[in-house]
């Protein structure tokens, strides 16, 4: 019966309503091809690609099985990647939610210049990323960079293997400050103000205003950034490659998974290997983004 009522409903359909659909799949297709292709193809390829090992003279995949993989779990390197990563990802995404948080409560109120200083906060975000390394790297720059200058100091920002990720985690936090205060600040403006209204008639501090209304309802934001920027250091990369010479002694230990994969993928040339790595990091994403899904049921507010 059901499967009847849907033919004949389908059938049904006035040429207006035909019209329609088509136009919609005709919106909707651009969108669709080009999650195929740049998205759920690369995806396939990587996986296919990380069984294989690319033949000499780089022709051809040479099918080896679980072989990269048995390479790249024993791998003291991929590891060393792995904990690299999370190091920028442990420095950069809470740092950069907080400060960003920050500003945007105060930026949230009436004050003088207030579009001035929030165009300033988020011109990291417009920057070209190589402008940005540059800048950086000239105020670490051990003789005379600004810092330096600043501290009286001969410190090795980014070529000492102790301080060199806090240093790369620090640019990481800088540039993104700008892109979680804009979503920050959207969410605070859907919070209605009649709640702030009522708890300053209730003689409750903007403290205690802060803790029991903003923090509650701003969590579904809250939470979508601390998603999407966890994936986002997860898979850092241009900002390490621009910063980080190849014969920095501290590269080893500051290298992303996503930095040696273009080691292994396109200077050496083993497109297998350094597929591989990207799957295990796929693998770590997924199950991270599972566990924070899961999550979201307990701390996220979303009435």
């Amino acid at each position: 019966m059901a499967e009847g009522s849907k033919s004949v409903n389908k059938k049904r359909m006035s040429p207006k309503e035909k019209s329609e659909e088509r136009w919609a799949w005709l919106f909707v297709a651009p969108t669709m091809i080009g999650l195929i292709v740049l998205n759920f193809y690369p995806i396939f390829q990587t996986i296919y690609q990380s069984f294989c090992k690319t033949g000499d003279f780089g022709k051809g995949n040479i099918f080896i099985g679980l072989a990269n993989y048995q390479s790249v779990a024993v791998a003291a390197e991929t590891w060393q990647s792995f904990w690299n990563t999370i190091k920028y990802a442990l420095i950069e995404v809470p740092f950069g939610i907080i400060i960003a948080l920050i500003l945007a409560v105060l930026l949230n109120k009436k004050c003088v210049g207030r579009s001035v200083y929030r165009t300033i906060f988020f011109l990291p975000m417009v920057c070209a990323p190589a402008a940005v390394a540059m800048v950086w790297k000239w105020m670490y720059n051990t003789q005379f960079g600004l810092l330096n200058n600043i501290f009286g100091s001969k410190i090795a920002w980014i070529s000492d293997p102790k301080i060199a990720w806090i240093s790369v985690g620090v640019i990481g936090v800088w540039s993104i400050i700008g892109y979680n205060m804009v979503l920050f600040i959207g969410g605070l403006q859907d919070i209605p103000g009649d709640f702030y209204e009522a708890a300053r008639i209730d003689g409750a501090s903007e403290f205690r205003q802060f803790l029991s209304i903003t923090v509650p309802l701003l969590s579904p934001t809250t939470f979508f950034i601390v998603q999407t920027r966890i994936i986002g250091a997860l898979t850092v990369f241009d900002l390490m490659f621009m910063v980080m010479d190849k014969t920095n002694v501290a590269l080893k230990n500051v290298q992303s998974v996503v930095y040696l994969f273009y080691q292994y993928a396109f200077t050496n040339g083993n497109k297998g290997y350094g597929a591989t790595l990207v799957v295990f990091l796929l693998i770590f994403i997924m199950i991270l983004t599972v566990i924070l899904q899961q999550a979201e049921k307990k701390l996220v507010y979303h009435n």
